[in-house]
């Protein structure tokens, strides 16, 4: 079973592993039975808590999600809800844009986290975060707007994603509120948030980082020149612990002292079943250290 953890003192426990619903509208059936098969398993699991954006699926997921918990409303109480906002989109839904861009006032912000409060058919988001750094952002607006929502009630808890440890400071300087964790994208393939000061300020300020891609969008499994060097160690451990070698690779994350939460998002039933692997695994360090010189190619200097 994975276990529940604490982001910030007062806040929901989140699951220690997420589950990316950014290919929930993917593939020949997104009925919304389908939908609600996955999110079953996933509580069955003791993944509670579900990473939405509003952008996902082309702006479709959010709106499954909910259609999914109409058929089981009951399902609402066992979970936790992030989604994030920020990104707007040259789509079918908004003809009237003419060029992907970033959106941070707070008349945006708004209106996208009543857009998702009504879609996924829930009172409260438990976490919102800024999908991306905004180089027009007005910090202020931005940061005065996320502290009304959480005085309304709105949402619990604020965050941000992909941000550099500069932006983090900067919006934090503006907020009366903790952002409470920062989406960055960590897996052995992606090593530079180990190196970029970003996991280093989530211990400092006690903001538990989120990984998205931690299995490398699939590329761990692939033919590139890191994934291939890789391979030989993860099947030797993952051999050694009765596990896959994704559990390792997770593993591997969790591990870390930062308190990484691995945001999953496949839409394999069976290898979502697996995922609970990763915390039989055991990894001491001198291994947590040949994955990375590994993955990195050479030794630590």
């Amino acid at each position: 079973m994975i276990p529940s953890i604490e982001f910030k003192a007062g806040l929901p426990a989140f699951s220690a592993l997420v589950y990316g619903a950014w290919r929930m509208a993917d593939g020949a059936d997104t009925s919304a039975q389908t939908a609600l098969k996955k999110i079953k398993l996933c509580l069955d699991l003791g993944i509670t808590t579900f990473d939405h954006a509003d952008i996902y699926g082309d702006y479709r997921c959010e709106a499954l999600f909910g259609e999914a918990l109409k058929l089981d409303p009951g399902l609402k109480r066992q979970m936790q809800i992030v989604t994030k906002c920020g990104i707007k989109l040259i789509s079918a839904t908004s003809p009237e844009r003419r060029v992907k861009h970033y959106d941070t006032s707070a008349a945006h912000i708004r209106q996208s986290v009543d857009n998702s409060l009504r879609l996924l058919g829930v009172e409260r988001l438990d976490t919102l975060l800024i999908h991306r750094p905004d180089p027009f952002m007005n910090a202020a607006e931005t940061g005065a707007c996320l502290d009304a929502l959480i005085q309304e009630g709105k949402i619990a808890a604020a965050g941000v994603s992909n941000f550099s440890v500069a932006d983090v400071n900067l919006l934090q300087s503006a907020m009366r509120h903790p952002l409470v964790t920062n989406q960055l994208e960590i897996s052995l393939l992606a090593q530079h948030t180990f190196a970029d000061g970003s996991l280093s300020q989530c211990q400092q300020l006690k903001m538990r980082p989120m990984a998205w891609s931690p299995l490398g969008g699939g590329r761990l499994f692939g033919g590139e020149a890191a994934a291939v060097r890789l391979r030989p160690a993860l099947e030797r451990i993952a051999k050694a612990q009765s596990v896959d070698i994704d559990a390792v690779a997770l593993a591997w994350l969790l591990a870390h002292p930062a308190g990484i939460v691995p945001v999953v998002g496949t839409n394999n039933l069976e290898r979502m079943a697996r995922l609970g692997d990763a915390f039989k695994v055991q990894l001491d360090l001198e291994t947590w250290y040949e994955l990375w010189t590994l993955a990195a190619g050479k030794e630590v200097p």
